[in-house]
């Protein structure tokens, strides 16, 4: 299957290369070809447009960072839909809202062509070992063809439902991580301001019910003091107004979530939006200073 991908950043990269080594035919594009030396070694085929790379693909993946972005690539006189081919099919893999998804998906329908919404979680290691999580919104038939492109990038690849259903699989997702991160925060400040040691009580929690890979992933950052990112704390706000789409649509009341996201926009009011999420501990020493 020939495949474009457009979207080569801290983990579009590494899925552009696990595409590669799986045995696809990749046409790539950036607006700065240098960037993409490495692939281009590998045997990706450059291409000079978004609409080039449409041009050439059966299925068009982007990984981009957010809507503005996507949308700058997929119309326009270059963009990805002056180049599809009817019958190809195009996987969204950025997040973006579920109306957002659910308009591509029309306007590539009107060409003939199929979009699927498939956001990811796992991070950049997760990119790099072709271990994410995949959630696919969009028809059955496009999910089927398109599924050995998304099992060479990732390890759970589960179709949700129809357009958009993906980005409201990854909101609940990030709604998840945010107060997770949030919470062992709270916990590991908690055991440092009452005397024990945090690293104690998180090898302590380890294989009970609390644990967790945040725990044990940004529970370990947070004690270390390594906050160079693997998701940058700031894309949480774009996460935030996700959730805040849903649940002006279905009026469902998430006060925790809430607070959760409240933190994270704290910690980037501060100036650390580009720091790992984890870095959320930090603002407990903040609230330390200004009690001294």
């Amino acid at each position: 299957m020939r495949v474009g991908f457009i979207g080569t950043g801290i983990m579009g990269k590494p899925m552009a290369h696990n595409l590669l080594r799986a045995g696809f035919a990749v046409s790539v594009h950036n607006r700065s070809r240098s960037r993409l030396a490495d692939l281009i070694s590998e045997g990706a085929a450059w291409m000079d447009s978004p609409r080039a790379v449409a041009a050439a693909s059966e299925l068009i993946v982007t990984m981009l960072p957010g809507w503005a972005e996507f949308e700058a690539v997929l119309v326009g006189s270059d963009g990805l839909l002056a180049g599809i081919r009817p019958g190809a099919i195009h996987l969204s893999m950025e997040t973006v809202s579920p109306g957002q998804a659910r308009r591509a998906a029309v306007m590539l329908q009107e060409l003939g062509a199929h979009g699927l919404d498939a956001p990811v979680s796992g991070g950049e290691q997760g990119a790099i070992d072709a271990s994410l999580a995949i959630m696919v919104g969009g028809a059955q038939e496009a999910f089927d063809v398109a599924l050995p492109v998304l099992q060479a990038m990732g390890r759970n690849v589960i179709r949700i439902g129809p357009s958009g259903a993906g980005q409201i699989a990854k909101a609940c997702n990030q709604l998840i991580v945010a107060v997770t991160i949030e919470a062992v925060a709270e916990a590991l400040a908690l055991a440092r301001a009452a005397g024990v040691d945090p690293a104690n009580v998180r090898r302590a929690l380890a294989g009970g019910f609390a644990d967790s890979r945040i725990l044990q992933d940004h529970g370990r950052r947070m004690l270390d003091g390594d906050y160079l990112p693997g998701g940058q704390a700031k894309h949480h706000l774009k996460d935030r107004a996700v959730v805040e789409e849903i649940v002006a649509a279905t009026g469902i009341d998430l006060p925790v979530a809430e607070a959760a996201f409240a933190r994270i926009a704290t910690l980037v009011e501060r100036g650390r939006g580009e720091l790992d999420h984890s870095a959320l501990f930090t603002l407990f020493s903040d609230d330390a200073a200004r009690e001294l």
